[in-house]
């Protein structure tokens, strides 16, 4: 049995709604937004091309304090704003039971992206980066799996610089967003 938020659907709020509440860091999500570009119009069409379903909603579980949601998310709403589908965006700490669903190696990593049917059955996942900049993360916990160790924190850090490394200046990591949005709803 796959996992299912049928008790999620419109419990969330929208992406404008989302937008409008945020409290932290509501100029950077909105300057993210803004320097969105489709970088060809295959994409783009391939996003407006799924207005003609009406068997896909996404669920998106965030908050404004978290830079991945900042860096990422604008992207995402754009992206999901051409295919028409409905979005209920959770901010996590209000839906706790949501994000415990969806756990990152087993901690609560957000965004999460979540594309479901009518009925609430997860059919594909995203998130909380694009796998090139999630591998050095991946990497991490796979290497560092005591969280008591000496030298954990500083790893760490040094995981989130390259993380942040990779992220770059520029917009381009959000072409990996929108590659990887396109390559999980076509297999949905």
């Amino acid at each position: 049995m796959g996992k299912n938020v049928a008790n999620k659907l419109g419990k969330g709020i929208s992406p404008q709604q989302f937008v409008d509440g945020m409290t932290k860091n509501q100029d950077a999500f909105k300057d993210w937004g803004s320097r969105f570009e489709w970088a060809n119009a295959e994409d783009r069409e391939f996003f407006a091309s799924l207005n003609n379903r009406d068997d896909l909603r996404s669920v998106i579980i965030a908050a404004d304090w978290c830079g991945d949601v900042v860096r990422n998310i604008p992207v995402v709403f754009k992206a999901l704003e051409l295919t028409g589908m409905p979005v209920d965006v959770l901010i996590m700490e209000e839906h706790l039971d949501a994000i415990d669903q969806f756990l990152t190696y087993g901690g609560r990593s957000i965004p999460v992206v979540l594309i479901v049917d009518t009925g609430g059955a997860v059919l594909g996942q995203w998130g909380p980066r694009p796998t090139y900049i999630q591998e050095p993360m991946a990497a991490f916990k796979q290497a560092n799996p005591d969280r008591d160790a000496a030298d954990y924190q500083e790893k760490l850090a040094a995981t989130r610089q390259e993380i942040g490394r990779r992220y770059g200046e520029g917009t381009a990591y959000q072409q990996l967003i929108v590659s990887e949005l396109r390559e999980l709803l076509a297999s949905v």
